[in-house]
Parts: C-alpha cells; sequence; structure tokens
C-alpha cells in the first residue's frame, strides 16, 4: 500500500512505515500529481480535498489528524468512493487546558472570584464537555447550549442560548464552523449577540475564526457591552485583525489544541483508522513516545493558596507567553503554529506541597501527586 503524509505531523515518521510504502512531503505540496497513485494520504489541513485533486487519483481513505474536517469536500468523497476519517476528541483535553489556564488569567488580572461566576459553554461536543468538567471542578456555574444535542437528547442538560446571554460572565465557544442550515455557526457571536449580553461577558473563542464576527468583537469591546476577548481562532488568519489583536486580553496564533498529547492522539486515531479500513490486522503497533516536560515537578511550597491553582497550571501552560509574541509579531502567525515548543497536559506533572483542598481540585485536572 502507497501512502502519502503531511511531513509536519508529529510522532508519525517511522510508525507509517509499518503499513506500507510511506512518502512525505508539506501539505502545501500535496497535488493532484503528488497523491495520484497513493491508496491513502494522512492529512493536516493545509489542503482542501475535493474534486479538483482528487479527480483521476487511486486514493480510497483520506486520514486527517485533525478533529474537524472543514478541508474535505465530503458530499464529493462520499459520492465518489472516497472514505474519509478525522480525528474526534483528540486534542480536547488540550484545549480545556487552554480555556482553564485563561479562565485564571482572567480572573487573577481582574480579581475576579470564579466561584461566583458563571459561564456559558456553547457547543458541548468533546472539547466543551471536557470544558465543563474543568469549570465545574473550579466551582463555577455551568449553563450548557447545544441545539443538535438538545434535539437529540431532551432539554435536561441544556439552556437557551438567550438564558446564557443574559446569566453568563463568560461565554466560551465549542462547535464546528457551518454557514448553512438550522443550526448554523457562522458569526453565532455577531452584533446582536454581543449587544444582548447583559452581564458583560468575556468572549472566549478556541472553535472556529468565523463563529465569531470579529469586526463585531471590537465594536463590543469599544462600545462596553462585553468585558474582554480571548481568541485563539481567527477570521482570515493568518492575515488577523491587528486592531483585535491588541485589544485582546489574551490573544493565540491557533494553538489552544496544540498539546503533545492531543498531536500524539490525532496521530494514533490516524494510523488506526488506517489498520481498520484496509483490514490490515496490525498488532502491537510501536508508536513514538511523548518527550517529558522539561520541569514535570511542581513544588507550591511557599505560595499562598490562593495562587497555588493557577501557578500549576500555568506552569503546564501559559497563554501569556504566546500573546506578548503574537502581540509583537502578528505577521509570524503562522512560524508560531508551524514551530511551537513541546506542550504537555496535566498528567505530565506531579505536584507538591498544595493545600489540601487545592490538591483535590488538581488532581481531579489530571495532575498528579507523589
Amino acid at each position: 500500500m502507497k501512502i502519502l503524509a503531511d511531513a509536519h505531523i508529529p510522532y508519525l515518521k517511522g510508525v507509517a512505515e509499518q503499513f506500507g510504502e510511506v512518502e512525505y512531503l508539506p501539505g502545501n505540496q500535496f497535488t493532484r500529481e503528488a497523491i495520484k497513485e497513493k491508496d491513502a494520504l494522512i492529512v493536516r489541513t493545509v489542503t482542501h480535498f475535493g474534486e479538483e485533486i482528487l479527480t483521476g487519483t487511486n486514493v480510497k481513505l483520506i486520514c486527517s489528524a485533525t478533529i474537524g474536517f472543514d478541508h474535505i469536500d465530503t458530499a464529493w468523497c462520499d459520492a465518489h468512493g472516497v472514505a474519509w476519517r478525522t480525528a474526534p476528541g483528540c486534542n480536547a483535553a488540550s484545549v480545556e487546558q487552554y480555556v482553564t489556564a485563561s479562565l485564571l488569567y482572567l480572573a487573577d488580572k481582574y480579581q475576579l472570584d470564579l466561584t461566583k461566576k458563571t459561564i456559558g459553554i456553547v457547543g458541548v461536543g468533546n472539547v466543551g464537555s471536557k470544558v465543563d468538567a474543568a469549570c465545574n471542578k473550579l466551582g463555577m456555574r455551568v449553563l450548557l447550549n447545544d441545539p443538535p444535542r438538545e434535539e437529540n437528547e431532551g432539554p435536561g442538560l441544556f439552556t437557551d442560548i438567550e438564558t446564557i446571554q443574559r446569566e453568563a460572565d463568560f461565554i466560551t465557544f465549542h462547535t464546528p464552523l457551518t454557514k448553512t442550515g438550522k443550526h448554523k455557526t457562522f458569526h453565532l457571536a455577531d452584533d446582536r449577540f454581543l449587544s444582548s449580553a447583559t452581564k458583560r461577558p468575556f468572549i472566549i473563542n478556541a472553535a472556529r475564526g468565523g463563529v465569531a464576527d470579529n469586526q463585531a468583537l471590537k465594536r463590543a469591546i469599544h462600545n462596553g457591552n462585553i468585558a474582554g476577548v480571548v481568541i485563539d481562532c481567527w477570521e482570515n488568519e493568518p492575515e488577523i485583525d491587528r486592531e483585535l489583536l491588541q485589544l485582546a486580553d489574551i490573544a493565540t496564533p491557533h494553538i489552544a489544541g496544540y498539546s503533545a498529547d492531543g498531536k500524539w492522539t490525532a496521530t494514533k486515531m490516524s494510523l488506526e483508522n488506517l489498520n481498520k479500513f484496509f483490514n490490515l490486522s496490525a498488532e502491537n503497533i510501536h508508536y513514538q513516545e511523548i518527550p517529558s516536560p522539561l520541569n514535570p515537578i511542581i513544588n507550591l511550597q511557599g505560595i499562598d493558596s490562593g495562587h497555588q491553582l493557577q501557578h500549576a497550571v500555568w506552569h503546564t501552560y501559559n497563554p501569556m507567553k504566546e500573546t506578548t509574541a503574537l502581540k509583537s509579531s502578528p505577521e509570524k502567525f503562522y512560524w508560531f503554529r508551524s514551530n511551537y515548543p513541546l506542550r504537555r497536559e496535566y498528567r505530565a506533572y506531579t505536584v507538591f506541597h498544595a493545600d489540601d483542598k487545592i490538591l483535590q481540585i488538581l488532581l481531579s485536572l489530571g495532575f498528579n501527586e507523589k
């Protein structure tokens, strides 16, 4: 079997070869000629896969090491016998880590008690569910909005978007980007939505750039309709809005899901999809190990209990480092993504000397105790 893989997918080289003959190319070099004789592709979101590139090729399966599929013309593939698979949930814990670190930063900067605040989560799939669990552990009141799930499961868990607009101090989006249909999400956070947010909430977008109207966000900040924004996903990437960049409390280059753990999981899921689709019956697949973090020990001795939680979380990931870098050099948006440093999730860290109450929160988030 012949496989073409994106050269920038981590933890793949030397592993995919267990399944066949593998060629690696940068994602922007995936052309019809390059994929013509391949049986399977392992891709990211760099290239769009539809009629123009797939017609006349031997491709039978596209494995995307991502949660989304905006870059795949699924209707065309389904109609022409090209199977496609994604890696749903692979980076959910990474995005939760990003949101948790951001909430703790906003609480510290504006002297907010999160246990007395309400967060509205719009989109409660793999990522939104992880964020829900984390916010509950932080002691926040959580409102969930997911119309497709509510239709399937009933209203028990969910609330309407108007309640979130009325009651939430933070609103975070974790939906796919859809431009048509009953539950379209394109520009869900628009002028009307933001002007109707009663409590001047902070808006967090770590979903897709187009879910939040970037021009509307600027107007809402200037008009005082919202307290601030945390933006990881932007419209018109990499040519992001420079004014909004400077206005944002936290501004990052679409890396919320970029933990090494999430990337490793995406690669693993892609290879499992390949194995299953072609009935290869590969057993005992050898995977690369994720490198350990540079400083896996978090000693909280001497840190007052009011700051131990954020100290530990920020030790694993501090969004302000990336915010400072992006605000200083917005033209390096893609460079920051392509040269992202090792980032590990909570489970790679062990905490010492935490107060009992804080320790229980940290352990519930996934940290280890010696």
